[in-house]
């Protein structure tokens, strides 16, 4: 017998940190719903060591643990203010736990192929199963696809991405390279002046870098505050220079080169450590990369280098494996989403997590849950509201009024201003539940 009846079940591909989000929110608005993970356990990209994760063992927060944990449920007090990838991990477990979510999840579970027909989603798991929901929430992350440059020329020692990278005895005592001015790629950088005979740094221009801590503070809950305070753009870039200045001191006393772009237009670089290793001579810095030669490099100053390892901090795709492209709205290599959320057009096709924010993300992942399942309610319990959204995000535009212009690059396809987007969701939540 053919099940024609429409399926109540919402379906949540992943239970990594956004996933787990949006579970908990479906469980407190008696959403039904089925979680699959593709691993034995949740964390998604902070389960380090599994296949999908791009984490490395020494890696840590680079927001603070305040301005990245869920907006109901605090990171433990005897925390860092920058917690490791395992504290990380135990933090989404004991998230996991507390709202009861893994009874939720089907574990070693992943999804082959999703496909809408007739108004529902159909899904081909990798149990043998072919299930129907009523909509789905992707929820697979987007720091797990390794983007490689193309470069002319081959190089015949040792290329891995960053996130192939785990611990440093793959470059201890060796001449090593690494590629790209990310978060990631500065950190790779730091570990190796630790444990390479050489370290050399390429990239493509010049950055502004700032320190992790501030006036004994979090930079970000420096910065936080600044927001909060309403102060307007172009006073906090005047601070945040002056602040950064003297604490890191100027970049060209390093050799780093000067940033061709205001502050904040660039998804920030925190790093305290990068300056101390350039200023020992431990890093020294490169331009970008012109051919790789069987041996090592060419710049684009003409200079040439011997590697024996290549560490390509590049970056990752946007990818969704599991879903024919065209029903996800792409343009300019991204899906087009309301909020980055809402699809224009498939009412129960959401995206959550699918952001860069300029700091810690949880939060804001936590916000996007909660405005999917009050949305999915809104279609049962007041039909006009509802159809009052359903025309409201068949125009997606997601200028929130920060005020800043990105650079125009791969990288920040996904980057948004934490304070202002968050603001925009917790109006939209407030109007839907009466609260503003």
């Amino acid at each position: 017998m053919i099940d024609t009846a429409t399926p109540e079940r919402m379906l949540i591909v992943g239970a990594g940190s956004s996933g787990l989000a949006v579970a908990k929110n479906f469980l407190e608005h008696g959403i039904p719903f089925e979680c699959i993970e593709r691993e034995d356990d949740v964390g998604g990209n902070w389960y380090y060591g599994r296949p999908a994760s791009s984490v490395y063992r020494s890696t840590h927060l680079i927001s603070s643990k305040r301005l990245t944990e869920y907006t109901d449920y605090p990171m433990p007090e005897d925390y860092p203010e920058y917690p490791s990838q395992q504290q990380a991990w135990e933090y989404l477990k004991s998230y996991a736990r507390h709202f009861k979510l893994y009874d939720a999840i089907s574990f070693n579970t992943s999804i082959e192929r999703l496909e809408p027909s007739d108004g529902i989603w159909q899904a081909k798991l990798s149990d043998g199963r072919a299930a129907r929901y009523r909509g789905v929430v992707i929820c697979n992350g987007h720091n797990w696809d390794p983007k490689w440059p193309e470069l002319p020329g081959r190089f015949e020692g040792l290329s891995l991405h960053s996130a192939a990278y785990k611990t440093p005895e793959v470059l201890a005592g060796r001449r090593v390279l690494v590629i790209g001015a990310g978060n990631s790629g500065c950190d790779i950088a730091v570990e190796s002046a630790q444990h390479a005979a050489v370290t050399m740094h390429s990239v493509r221009r010049g950055y502004h870098y700032l320190p992790k801590f501030l006036l004994g503070k979090p930079i970000d809950e420096c910065g936080e505050r600044l927001l909060n305070w309403r102060i307007p753009l172009w006073l906090r870039r005047a601070i945040t220079r002056v602040l950064v200045r003297l604490s890191l001191g100027p970049p060209w006393r390093v050799g780093l080169q000067a940033p061709d772009h205001k502050l904040f237009e660039a998804h920030p670089i925190i790093n305290s450590q990068l300056y101390y290793y350039l200023g020992h001579g431990r890093i020294r810095p490169k331009p970008d990369v012109a051919e790789l030669l069987s041996d090592g490099v060419r710049f684009v100053d003409g200079s040439r280098e011997p590697f024996d390892v290549i560490v390509y901090a590049t970056g990752f795709k946007i990818s969704f494996p599991f879903i024919d492209q065209r029903h996800l709205n792409i343009q300019d290599g991204r899906p087009n989403l309301y909020l980055n959320i809402f699809h224009p057009t498939d009412d129960h096709l959401f995206v959550a997590g699918l952001i860069q924010p300029d700091s810690g993300q949880w939060g804001l992942v936590d916000l996007q849950a909660k405005l999917i399942a009050q949305v999915l309610r809104l279609e049962i319990d007041d039909p006009a509201a509802y159809a009052r959204f359903r025309e409201l995000k068949r125009e997606p535009k997601n200028d929130l009024g920060s005020g800043i212009r990105y650079l125009m690059s791969s990288r920040h396809l996904l980057e948004v201003e934490h304070h202002s987007y968050r603001r925009r969701l917790q109006k939209m939540i407030g109007q839907f539940d009466g609260t503003e």
